[in-house]
């Protein structure tokens, strides 16, 4: 059966050619006379059904189309960070160094660099046994990260031959006793789930250094997020500040259909960033995956792919990555997009029956593994992406699609945006599944009454919601001195504790501590109240005002500076009413919300 066609339909991104009856679904053609990649998406008897990655302008009828007999794979080694790839994986620096800045359609680039060369030491000697996944020796890919190099998924046996020394990606620095030479990169494709020993459960938190998000919304490392919002919701911030300050070994940030300003942006930003726990630029931990908006929409189905396949890599070796994509919803379009070319019956809004199926395996890729071989490497890969819903309108199908699957929802409201808090997490919509997991770390690690913390905070903020809606008919006024207060209370709780400034030096990065210290000192100020109101006066008599200033001022003090001017600030509500309460008297204050503060 034939493996060469020729065009017999083109429909903007898909094409049709015949006859191709030996090709396989997934496999990688070449189509037209400038070799654009494609891939098949359909077989029917000699017709492949093909879409295009590249842009089919110039396209014939008649065309020839080629089967190469591999699937979209992406070459996974040392070089990997830092470097900016796009929808298929190609290094877009190479690309441009070919073409300039314009992509010329047709070309390709090997994703690693082919002559850089890499000191290898090895930890394996000839003659031992070596099984997929197994460590064969290190590389130094950058100053902080040292790259363990594996024995290759399908590979195995007994070791004929290995050398150390500086090797380029395809040189080979061993073989087996069947002559299989061993490298420093291999081929994986794009679209299969990378093997693993065993999936583990995890109750270690991912700390992403937004206080709103680690406080009452933790995610654990492994677990997945879903961050709908709708337009100037704030999700490309969020998803950028995670990328810069999450506690992730490796980050991967797929921009997806986004703007192009957003990915320029972060070319620009990242290099010049110190990570928070190293001494060395963001991008050395940053895998950049970008297809924006005005590249092919095929492409932007086939970028999520590549991305969260280097992910699975990195955790391959033993180490914690995060992968930020933004958005899901236009790699939804791009589905939509060719199913309505297919000619599929649509479901809901035009999307596809599948759109559900499609996104629950991807999500499934994320979770914390012990990984194939020795030695032993437990690695985690953490998903948080953003969905972008047209109107903010949280029933539309992707938005759910998502929820039906992630562990956890940072919903994004637009009139806490417009209100310029960021982030702009509605805490009444938003939850975590992964709560409960991560208190014990918390409690140990932190402190033993963070969950506590948690749920009198909640309340707060409950209880002034329905405050505020009862405000709004009687008027401030006519409440009572007590619920007034937990209202004053829920507006620090927003200002000190909830909102940050991303692009604040001292405030894009919150550690546990300081997130910790700023809710206690928030809960000092209302029991000491609650007392002095308690004492018989009246909530106008309070000074409330510069207590506010000065707890929001912490929030931008420098490391150094914190922990004085937090006793500053504590020294100040202690004199509300004389000296804090000691624990024996805070046992007895009993909080409007109807709980007893601990």
């Amino acid at each position: 059966m034939s493996r060469r066609g020729r065009i017999v339909r083109i429909a903007g991104a898909l094409v049709e050619a015949q006859p191709m009856g030996a090709v396989s679904l997934n496999e990688l053609v070449r189509v037209g006379k400038l070799g654009l990649l494609g891939e098949v998406i359909r077989v029917e008897h000699d017709t492949a059904v093909v879409q295009v990655y590249e842009d089919t302008t110039g396209l014939e009828l008649g065309g020839p189309v080629e089967a190469t007999g591999n699937a979209l794979t992406i070459q996974l080694g040392p070089g990997l960070l830092g470097s900016v790839l796009d929808g298929l994986g190609r290094p877009l620096a190479r690309l441009a160094d070919q073409t300039g800045h314009v992509l010329l359609p047709g070309i390709g680039a090997p994703t690693l660099e082919p002559e850089r060369r890499w000191r290898f030491v090895p930890v394996v000697a000839a003659g031992e046994r070596i099984e997929p996944g197994d460590v064969l020796g290190h590389v130094q890919e950058t100053a902080s990260l040292s790259h363990p190099i594996l024995v290759p998924i399908g590979s195995g046996g007994t070791l004929s031959q290995i050398s150390g020394g500086e090797f380029t990606v395809d040189e080979p620095l061993g073989h087996t006793e069947r002559g299989t030479p061993l490298t420093l990169a291999h081929h994986w494709p794009v679209r299969q789930t990378r093997p693993v020993k065993r999936r583990l459960r995890t109750d270690t938190p991912l700390i992403t250094g937004q206080r709103l998000l680690d406080f009452l919304f933790p995610v654990a490392e492994g677990g997945t997020v879903s961050v709908p919002g709708g337009f100037g919701t704030g999700k490309t911030v969020i998803e950028q500040s995670l990328a810069k300050y999450a506690a992730a070994d490796v980050v991967v940030y797929v921009g997806c259909g986004e703007r192009g300003n957003e990915i320029a942006e972060v070319l620009t930003e990242f290099p010049t960033l110190v990570a928070s726990d190293t001494v060395h630029s963001v991008l050395e931990r940053t895998v950049l995956v970008v297809n924006t908006s005005n590249m092919p929409v095929a492409a932007r189905e086939a970028s999520v792919y590549v991305g969260v396949t280097v992910a699975e890599y990195y955790r391959d070796l033993g180490y914690r990555v995060a992968v930020m994509a933004d958005s899901l919803s236009r790699w939804a379009e791009a589905l939509r997009e060719m199913s309505a070319r297919l000619q599929e019956m649509p479901g809901e809004e035009g999307y596809p029956t599948y759109l559900g199926n499609r996104l629950a395996k991807w999500y499934e890729r994320a979770g914390t593994v012990i990984a194939l071989g020795e030695p032993e490497r437990t690695g985690a890969l953490t998903i948080i992406s953003a969905v972008s819903p047209p109107g903010g309108d949280f029933s539309e199908p992707v938005t759910q699609a998502s929820m039906r699957v992630t562990g956890a929802l940072w919903a994004l409201d637009a009139a806490l945006a417009n209100a310029r808090q960021f982030p702009a997490v509605d805490w009444e919509t938003s939850y975590s599944l992964y709560e409960s997991g991560t208190d014990c770390w918390f409690s140990e690690h932190v402190s033993s009454d963070w969950p506590a913390l948690r749920r009198e905070v909640l309340e707060w903020l409950q209880k002034d919601r329905e405050l505020r809606e009862i405000a709004a008919l009687v008027g401030h006024d006519a409440l009572q001195d007590e619920d007034r207060l937990i209202m004053e209370t829920a507006r620090m709780l927003r200002e000190v504790v909830l909102g940050q400034n991303a692009y604040h030096p001292n405030d894009a990065f919150s550690p546990t501590e300081k997130t910790y210290s700023l809710v206690k000192l928030v809960r000092a100020f209302y029991l000491t109240t609650l007392r002095v109101l308690r004492g018989g006066v009246s909530l106008d008599g309070v000074e409330i005002a510069p207590i506010r200033q000065r707890l929001v001022s912490l929030r931008h003090e420098t490391p150094d500076g914190f922990a004085g001017r937090a006793k500053e600030a504590e020294r100040s509500i202690a004199k509300l009413d004389g000296p804090l309460l000691r624990p024996s008297e805070a046992q007895n204050v009993v909080s409007s919300a109807g709980t007893v503060v601990p």
